[in-house]
């Protein structure tokens, strides 16, 4: 508690009215005169139907979003997370100077993406900080493909995280020169939680949130004929099929903010991965002829490739598996990541888009030291990932993912699961059997961890205190 009494400044955000509870309040959504026409029409079907359910999740706020207490707010920043607006300088006067030294950590973050950090001193758990694109008319649809991912970031840590709330603010400031109407457009298009409004708002979020069926037919001929895809990315025709076509050739493109974007809409097509002439490459290799550093800065395409790919695609299903998350921090305030073996289907899954939301959600982990807990509490043959796969992964990523994990933690191995892992990281890979601990109990896990600091699935519980209560029997006889 502020011995000023700052946290009494704190908006719970149980109190404040949903929009379906404002219905009837706004009196200026459309014209009186268009909706009672619209009602004598026949009736069809809308991109965005009347969802009471989603309505009763969504909170119109005007006011200091720094004062909200909810899971995470979000947070517009500059490349550098140093912007000087008034949403960053309320967030950090009420967190606190540690929120500076956090962001100091992570080393910036680029356009488009979205980082977290804890909220320190804010009534918010959670701070995702992310940053909007720069507008010129010319490049409008790099901008456009900028906001999106914002939003979708933003979504995706939400998701990974398991937040119940979130406040967002107006992403793409007026410093940045982006138009506030489409802005706002793009905002509702993507987002399904809760949002930070000006007047704008109310009166474009009935387009997308109408809170009857009489208010959804009516906004109906207002929503734009560009929302983009059914997750609200926009879309370019054009670009679609050049790439169909001709997925070989990527013309050039003077539009150089738009390059990520285009990389990330390539897809699955094995044109998509080729960088020039592999075997020529691989020979230079073997022949030596090729520096390290010019491997280094291949290998780096090569990800960034992946990267695209990984924040493009939609990743819930992989997301909704509870199979990696991160947690609290070890002994040595590093983060912790959870891998649940259980909650990994593998003959279920797609395992190309697992390997991408591996990447999407530790690539913002890596960039310093972390440790990785692994539990293969009650796995089966159908949890078990192939090491070709692993191979793959191990061979892809880049390399902070490597150098900057001090540790893996396996729990609750077996005989078979221990002689795999030493023949993979003796035989397949480098620099890694170093950082195995085989932990047989949890209580060896609480040397390295504190228990508050981990959350462990209950099943996982559950078979160690039955397995460590047999143990104790025996050694007691």
């Amino acid at each position: 508690m502020d011995p000023l009494g700052a946290r009494s400044q704190f908006i719970d955000i149980q109190t404040l009215p949903t929009w379906q509870q404002q219905l009837g309040e706004d009196s200026e959504v459309t014209p009186q005169d268009q909706r009672d026409s619209l009602l004598n029409q026949q009736a069809f079907p809308s991109p965005f139907p009347f969802r009471p359910d989603i309505n009763r999740k969504i909170i119109l706020f005007n006011g200091d979003i720094a004062l909200l207490n909810c899971t995470a707010i979000v947070n517009t920043s500059n490349e550098s997370l140093n912007d000087k607006n008034p949403v960053s300088d309320s967030i950090h006067q009420l967190a606190g100077p540690e929120l500076r030294e956090e962001l100091l950590k992570l080393k910036g973050c680029r356009t488009g993406e979205a980082k977290l950090t804890k909220g320190f001193n804010l009534a918010a758990r959670f701070i995702i900080h992310t940053v909007g694109p720069k507008y010129k008319a010319k490049y409008r649809t790099a901008a456009e493909s900028s906001l999106y991912s914002c939003y979708r970031n933003i979504m995706q840590l939400a998701t990974e995280q398991s937040m119940a709330s979130v406040g967002f603010c107006v992403v793409s400031t007026t410093k940045r020169g982006y138009p506030l109407e489409d802005a706002t457009h793009i905002a509702f298009s993507k987002t399904h939680t809760q949002a930070h409004t000006v007047l704008l708002f109310k009166k474009l979020l009935p387009l997308y949130y109408p809170r009857s069926h009489e208010e959804e037919k009516a906004c109906l001929p207002l929503i734009p004929a560009d929302i983009g895809n059914s997750e609200g990315e926009p879309v370019v025709p054009e670009r679609q099929i050049r790439i169909a076509e001709k997925p070989g050739s990527l013309e050039d493109d003077s539009e150089e903010e738009s390059l990520e974007s285009d990389l990330g809409q390539v897809g699955n097509h094995a044109f998509a991965r080729m960088e020039g002439d592999v075997d020529k490459q691989r020979k230079l290799i073997l022949q030596g002829q090729m520096s390290e550093a010019a491997m280094q800065k291949q290998h780096q395409r090569n990800y960034n490739r992946w990267l695209c790919r990984a924040r493009a695609e939609d990743l819930s299903d992989i997301a909704a598996l509870k199979a990696l998350y991160q947690t609290g921090v070890d002994m040595c305030g590093r983060t912790v990541m959870v891998v649940v073996g259980r909650n990994i289907p593998v003959t279920l899954i797609d395992i190309e888009k697992a390997l991408l939301y591996f990447i999407h959600v530790m690539d913002h982990i890596t960039v310093k030291e972390y440790v990785m807990v692994y539990f293969h509490t009650l796995t089966g043959e159908h949890n078990h990932l192939d090491s070709n796969f692993l191979k793959n992964l191990y061979d892809i990523v880049d390399i902070k993912f490597k150098r900057n994990l001090k540790a893996f933690y396996f729990v609750h191995p077996t005989f078979r699961s221990k002689a795999s892992t030493w023949f993979f990281t003796t035989f397949s890979v480098s620099g890694i059997k170093d950082k195995v601990r085989y932990l047989d109990n949890l209580q060896q896990l609480f040397t390295c961890i504190r228990p508050e600091q981990i959350d462990i699935p209950p099943f996982v519980l559950e078979y160690d205190a039955r397995v460590s209560g047999i143990t104790q029997m025996l050694l007691e006889h």
